[in-house]
């Protein structure tokens, strides 16, 4: 196992933490050989609201992959997501110097397409070419090399709050970690999930987590569209308490194990206990009235995706439709339920492009995770060894630490005898 081929990355959602640690081999393909998962306690809607339960969290799930990989953990690619994510569309254009485009002119038009106000608390993420034109030719995917006068680049922004962006730093720095990468999650999770004639057909992806809806659209191959909708798996959860009058954690088990997004397909005679609020004994109810309390949040959920799909222009250019990830995704009829909103087809998706565990990870749970190292992969390939520095180092090496402390190196002092020694030479050779 060699410790540049490791690749480690972190999915800090609202209901879990998963950190999961990758081996890339020879021919690019990633093996999984550390999975640690815990229920994430500091997180409302994506965004941190206490540091020291985030930590805790954090801490957790990195030692259970450590512990499985056999390794040391020492730096982490990250998602990111929350209604303070933005993004917009951009275009920039510059003169190709020897009428040949070179890295320096990619460099130079990107940087003109960013060239884009944006507010001052908010920072950006990420640049996403779409297309580059040459000399109004259009659809150029890759322009290095080619020869032409004019060079434009259609891209895709997204920006997030500073504050948020920081907090998760903070938070994985607290345990000794530090980060390669910030990432948007439905954009690591489109690696995941979605084929490349998705892409180039025209598809939305829906990652449906706890806190958060995420949404990205691609056409041509590249993404067009994000958006973010603070409504996702809790509200349901908090409906089902209310509605029931039931514990919250008594009510995430009943929704994981019985809800169903149409209640057309809940058999009318099948009955679920439900334990009631202090000492009350539990009551019986039929799984239909329980469908009855969850449809509505998915219709509410899938009309906000639609009212949002309608505002992006791109409704009607979506051949592939809808493909659905996340953990709130695999609820019994939301697949059904979607197609009859959004008369499209619709597809359950689980991540894929890795191997090993796949017992575990071929879960929708697990989407973001997985894209998140299909996009360290990635990153990873195009820095050069000699700058990269390896994510994980083999524990042995790590024993003598009592914690993820930095040591601090003294610089070496000579020993009295040798100095002596230099001081009487000295004399001798000068007097």
């Amino acid at each position: 196992m060699s410790d540049s081929n490791m690749i480690v990355v972190l999915d800090i959602g609202t209901s879990k933490v998963v950190c999961l640690v990758g081996e890339v081999g020879p021919d690019g393909r990633i093996e999984i050989i550390g999975v640690g998962s815990q229920p994430s306690r500091g997180l409302k809607r994506g965004v941190v609201v206490n540091i020291e339960s985030t930590v805790s969290s954090i801490q957790r799930a990195v030692e259970e992959a450590e512990l499985m990989a056999g390794c040391k953990i020492h730096s982490v690619t990250v998602g990111i997501a929350g209604s303070h994510i933005s993004s917009m569309n951009s275009h920039g254009i510059v003169a190709v110097k020897d009428r040949e485009v070179t890295e320096h002119d990619l460099e130079r038009v990107i940087d003109a397409a960013r060239a884009v106000a944006i507010p001052a608390d908010q920072k950006i993420l990420h640049i996403l070419p779409q297309e580059y034109l040459i000399d109004n030719q259009e659809g150029i995917r890759e322009p290095l090399g080619m020869s032409g006068v004019r060079l434009e680049a259609r891209v895709h922004l997204v920006s997030g709050a500073i504050n948020a962006v920081q907090n998760i730093e903070k938070c994985i720095r607290r345990c000794g970690l530090e980060v390669d990468h910030v990432v948007l999650e439905q954009l690591a999770s489109s690696y995941a999930v979605l084929t490349d004639d998705e892409k180039e057909l025209g598809v939305c992806m829906v990652d449906i987590g706890g806190g958060t809806t995420d949404i990205a659209i691609f056409i041509g191959g590249a993404i067009r569209h994000t958006a973010v909708i603070p409504i996702a798996g809790d509200q349901v959860t908090n409906d089902i308490a209310m509605a029931l009058r039931t514990p919250t954690p008594h009510a995430e088990q009943i929704k994981i194990k019985y809800a169903c997004a149409l209640a057309q397909l809940a058999g009318v005679n099948e009955t679920i206990k439900v334990p009631s609020v202090g000492d009350r004994p539990a009551r019986d109810l039929s799984r239909q009235a329980l469908a009855e309390v969850v449809e509505p949040r998915y219709d509410e959920l899938f009309s906000l995706i639609q009212t949002e799909l309608r505002r992006s222009g791109f409704e009607d250019l979506v051949a592939a439709g809808l493909v659905m990830t996340g953990g709130s995704a695999k609820m019994e009829g939301a697949v059904e339920l979607a197609e009859e909103i959004f008369h499209m087809p619709v597809r359950l998706a689980v991540p894929s492009g890795v191997f090993g565990m796949e017992d575990v990870l071929k879960n929708p749970i697990y989407a973001t995770g997985t894209g998140l190292l299909h996009y360290a992969r990635q990153e990873h390939q195009y820095q050069s060894p000699t700058n990269r520095l390896p994510a994980v180092s083999p524990r042995s090496s790590m024993q003598e630490l009592p914690s993820r402390r930095r040591q601090i190196q003294m610089p070496e002092l000579p020993s009295v005898g040798s100095m002596l020694g230099r001081m009487k030479t000295w004399f001798q050779g000068n007097f």
